[in-house]
């Protein structure tokens, strides 16, 4: 059996931090910094897991286990340096939402 892309998850509650975006065509730098973003995100305290996937829109969904731990995150210099580069660069729209998780089931 293979591993399963999507994240392991702990028994709620937990937050849910959902990025959804509409990419330019510029492509320069961007899989690389999304990447980084994902291995530095992943360092951080209180980091659940994430899961992503883009076609004409993007959806990363990261989950944390506080919202401190969100604010923590937001507040990253490197991530801040690209959320900057973001909007210059590569997004034309995005909009981020915060969610409590209150029931996980599947299989």
């Amino acid at each position: 059996m293979f591993p399963s892309p999507l994240a392991s998850t702990p028994e709620p509650p937990y937050y849910a931090v959902i990025f959804t975006s509409i990419k330019n065509e510029i492509a320069s730098g961007y899989a690389d910094m999304a990447t980084e973003m994902e291995l530095l995100a992943s360092k951080q305290e209180g980091f659940l897991g994430v899961e992503s996937a883009r076609n004409e829109i993007g959806i990363t969904v990261s989950y944390w286990a506080s919202l401190e731990a969100i604010q923590n995150w937001k507040a990253n210099t490197r991530h801040l340096q690209a959320q900057k580069q973001g909007r210059e660069e590569w997004y034309t729209h995005y909009k981020i939402r915060i969610c409590l998780v209150e029931r996980d089931y599947g299989n």
